[in-house]
């Protein structure tokens, strides 16, 4: 009994403690019943006011900051981050003691140029707080407290609380006079960094074939966009140049060429060498026998072997280039072997912080949130792909300096590199608050049958034969069109090549990298819908007006300091704020690497322009004679203001304008 009377009075205890708590809550909900009861004191109240008037002149005092930094910098002004930093402040100021309020800008083509959504998040957070408030009071109490800027024309509620915001005309003009004038320039999206870019990464003594196509492509217009953004790039291959396959190899090269160490073997098909190493490996026991002797041999660094696999990697090297050189793609080589002595150092430190433990005779290290452990040392005392990454990782991170590690490598290793982020975490190599480090993973390439894409003997798709392929096709496209008969041999030529290795450079790029996508060369070599073929011709036509009109580049540049550009027509206003999104589609694209938006972009932008170019003459001229009447120089501004946002883009993804297609 004495045990029930205890649990009773807890009970009794806890109930009081409840009804204690909920006049509390009770009493917070409402602001001037604490300060009727002295719960808030007058003196804490006038706290309060003070604090939120502290908060409008530092935010005021930011923005400032910001609109002088964006005079005097080159940076183009992100339109959208503009609008966002101005709701800030009046959210902030409307509803000082909400944190962190949402602040939702996003461009708008039906109501208003953007719209403001954030009421309806607001009012969720207020009644969390106690405070129920209409999201249309919540839009009008923000829109009250937006600052006078040069950016809104005015500003209007729709709907439950939408705020829909329009821009002034002489805002979007005096922009496109600063892209004219300056030319296009990165938005700015912090400091600049040391980014050390990770793609491409063939296998020695493997031609390179339709699987290496995503991460060369997707890694290279990656390092062109933070190029562009200012940062310091370093481009990195990781090529597969280390590893027990090349006792075989070295051995089948000792055996064939005997006098490998003075006269350079003539390997032609080194893909056959590989081949014909591997069935004598599988076939030969006293074979494989010499060849880990080899391994033993090429670890330890004796001259010969050293030789022979040098000679194997030239041969590979000079294959690899012809392919980067017809794709335009920059690279700095660093294999696996160039971390081997590396990897001694950083199993030492592991086992210094205590991180690494014995299982089975081999030497793993778990990392915090993974199932699987890295395999750092194997029982036969060797090191695994595990321990290179982990060398290379920290490489890259201390004596790179590296602030952002990007790794464009398949999605199937995503698990693999979240367990070598999170150990380099663990050992104290990076924190993710001040260094960003991330897998930027990507799809399979499928064919029609949407499997993998295979040849029609069901063999893995060479790179070369792929971009042979489409330089046949481009040719075939071009001759269709009877453009050998107008363009030069030269031109005809460069046509040929920017349409092919464009074509297959966009079909990646304009497919969520994140998702599989289907090659087909009829799709991606179609000059409608969003294709290359499409963009390169619309490129091409916006540049040609100008020329037409006998106005050269120098007068369009000295037109661009004197004239006010108009946008009264729609189709004026329409891409005059097209051409303006620019800056907030690169800033998207830096913080998700998702190359799409950009293709999208450029696709929009291209339509629009036909919108335009088709409602809006530009020059007109006698339709008799054909002599020019009038040239509208705004408008030939506006075509110029596209064409160098569309050159900018194009530089991103690496695609090649030409002059005459």
């Amino acid at each position: 009994m004495d045990g029930l009377s205890a649990y009773i009075e807890k009970a009794e205890k806890a109930e009081t403690e409840i009804v204690a708590l909920e006049e509390e809550i009770e009493k917070l909900k409402d602001p001037q019943k604490l300060l009727a009861d002295e719960t808030v004191t007058p003196e804490l109240d006038k706290l309060r006011t003070e604090n939120a008037k502290l908060k409008y002149q530092i935010t005021h005092l930011k923005r400032s900051i910001a609109e002088e930094e964006a005079k005097s910098s080159t940076n183009m002004i992100s339109v959208q981050g503009s609008l966002c930093s101005l709701f800030s402040e009046a959210i902030t100021l409307a509803f000082p003691d909400v944190p962190d309020p949402p602040v939702l800008v996003s461009p708008s083509t039906k109501f208003g140029d953007y719209q403001c959504n954030s009421a309806m998040g607001l009012a969720q957070l207020l009644k969390a707080q106690g405070h129920k408030r209409n999201p249309k009071e919540i839009a009008q109490a923000v829109m009250n407290f937006v600052p006078d800027n040069d950016i809104i024309e005015k500003l209007e509620i729709a709907g439950p609380g939408f705020i829909n915001i329009y821009a002034k005309k002489a805002f979007v003009s005096s922009q496109l006079s600063e892209l004219l004038n300056k030319g296009p320039q990165a938005p700015y999206t912090g400091p600049k960094k040391r980014v050390v870019v990770d793609f491409s990464s063939p296998n020695i003594a493997k031609e390179m074939h339709v699987g290496h196509l995503r991460s060369t492509i997707i890694g290279d217009s990656i390092c062109r966009l933070c190029e562009f953004l200012g940062h310091d790039v370093l481009r990195l291959n990781h090529i597969g140049d280390w590893g027990t396959q090349f006792g075989m190899l070295i051995a089948h090269l000792q055996d064939k060429f005997k006098d490998y160490l003075t006269v350079s073997p003539p390997i032609g098909d080194l893909q056959a060498f590989y081949k014909k190493s591997k069935v004598r490996f599988d076939e030969d026991e006293e074979f494989k026998k010499r060849a880990y002797a080899c391994v033993v041999a090429l670890q330890a660094h004796e001259p010969g072997s050293i030789k022979a696999w040098n000679l194997i990697c030239d041969v590979s090297r000079k294959e690899f280039q012809k392919i980067y050189d017809r794709l335009g793609i920059n690279l700095i080589e660093r294999g696996e072997s160039f971390y081997q002595d590396l990897m001694v150092t950083v199993v030492k430190e592991l086992d210094a912080k205590g991180l690494t433990e014995i299982d089975e005779g081999r030497k793993i290290m778990f990392a915090p949130g993974c199932e699987v452990p890295l395999t750092l040392v194997k029982s036969d005392g060797g090191y695994t792909y595990d321990t290179s990454d982990m060398a290379a990782i920290k490489q890259r991170l201390h004596d790179e300096k590296g602030d952002w590690l990007i790794y464009v490598v398949d999605a199937g290793q995503g698990v693999h590199f979240q367990v070598i982020y999170s150990a380099a975490r663990k050992a104290g190599w990076y924190d993710p608050a001040q260094t960003r480090v991330e897998h930027v993973g990507f799809g399979v390439v499928l064919g029609d049958d949407k499997k993998k894409f295979k040849t029609r003997s069901g063999d893995t798709v060479r790179l070369v034969d792929l971009l042979d392929e489409g330089l046949k096709r481009s040719e075939d496209k071009l001759k269709e069109k009877e453009r050998d008969k107008v363009l030069t041999a030269d031109e005809f030529k460069a046509a040929q090549e920017a349409v092919a290795y464009g074509c297959i450079k966009y079909a990646d790029l304009s497919h969520n990298r994140t998702h599989d996508y289907v090659f087909s060369f009829d799709k991606m070599l179609d000059d409608k819908g969003n294709t290359a073929a499409y963009l390169l011709y619309a490129n091409m036509r916006i540049r040609s007006i100008a020329r037409l009109a006998n106005i050269s580049s120098e007068q369009l540049k000295k037109a661009a300091e004197t004239t006010t550009i108009v946008l009264d027509h729609p189709k004026e206003w329409k891409l005059g704020k097209c051409i303006l999104k620019f800056p907030e589609i690169i800033v998207k694209v830096s913080e998700d690497l998702l190359i799409h938006t950009l293709c999208d972009y450029l696709y929009e932008l291209a339509t629009t322009f036909t919108e335009f170019y088709d409602s809006c003459y530009c020059v007109e001229k006698d339709r008799q004679t054909g002599e020019i009447i009038k040239i509208d120089m705004s408008r030939l501004l506006l075509c110029e203001a596209a064409a160098s946002i569309m050159a900018a883009g194009f530089q991103i993804l690496g695609l090649k304008p030409v002059g005459r297609l």
